[in-house]
C-alpha cells in the first residue's frame, strides 16, 4: 500500500497555521511535553527533539523507541535547519525533481528528506525545529503538527 503524500501547496498552507507569536526555552519544553503526552497517550514508540542550529532544547524517547530513531531525528532536523522547510516538504520536492540529497551535496549520514521535522517559525523566521522519529514519515510529521496546533491554541486562549 503506498502512502498518499500532501502537495507542496498543502504543506505551505499547513505551515501558515503553526506560526508562533514568540518561542523560547520554556515554550520549547512545553511543546516537547505535549509531543510526549500525545506519543505516550497513543502508545507510540518515538523519539522527540526540539533544537536550534546549535542547541538542543528538548529531547525525549518513549518506551520501545530505538536508538536508530535518534539518528533519524538528527538527520531530519538537519534537513529542516539547512533548508528552512519541513523535511516532508523537502522529500516531496526532491522526488518531484527526481533528485536525491547527493545531487545537492548532502550526505545520507547527516541529512534525511523524510517527514518528521517541522520548522518552528516566529514572524517569518525559523527559530528552531521540532522533530519526531519512529513512525511512518507522514505520521511523524502529523504528530509534530498536532502538538504545535494544540500548543498554539492554548497560547491564544491565554491572551
Amino acid at each position: 500500500m503506498s502512502e498518499t503524500f500532501p502537495s507542496l501547496a498543502d504543506l505551505a498552507e499547513e505551515a501558515k497555521t503553526v506560526v508562533y507569536p514568540r518561542f523560547d526555552e520554556k515554550i520549547a519544553f512545553h511543546l516537547g511535553q505535549r509531543m510526549a503526552q500525545i506519543a505516550l497517550g497513543d502508545g507510540l514508540a518515538v523519539v522527540m527533539n526540539i533544537r536550534t542550529a546549535n542547541r538542543t532544547l528538548f529531547h525525549a524517547a518513549t518506551p520501545n523507541s530505538a536508538a536508530l530513531n535518534d539518528l533519524w531525528a538528527r538527520r531530519k532536523s538537519n534537513m529542516a535547519l539547512i533548508t528552512g522547510k519541513a523535511s516532508l516538504a523537502m522529500g516531496i520536492e526532491n522526488r518531484a525533481r527526481a533528485r536525491t540529497l547527493l545531487d545537492d551535496g548532502l550526505t545520507f549520514a547527516d541529512y534525511a528528506d523524510h517527514g518528521g521535522a517541522v520548522p518552528v517559525m516566529v514572524a517569518g523566521a525559523m527559530v528552531a525545529v521540532a522533530t519526531v522519529s519512529g513512525l511512518p514519515q507522514l505520521d511523524d510529521h502529523a504528530l509534530v503538527i498536532r502538538a504545535m496546533r494544540a500548543q498554539l491554541s492554548e497560547m491564544e486562549s491565554m491572551i
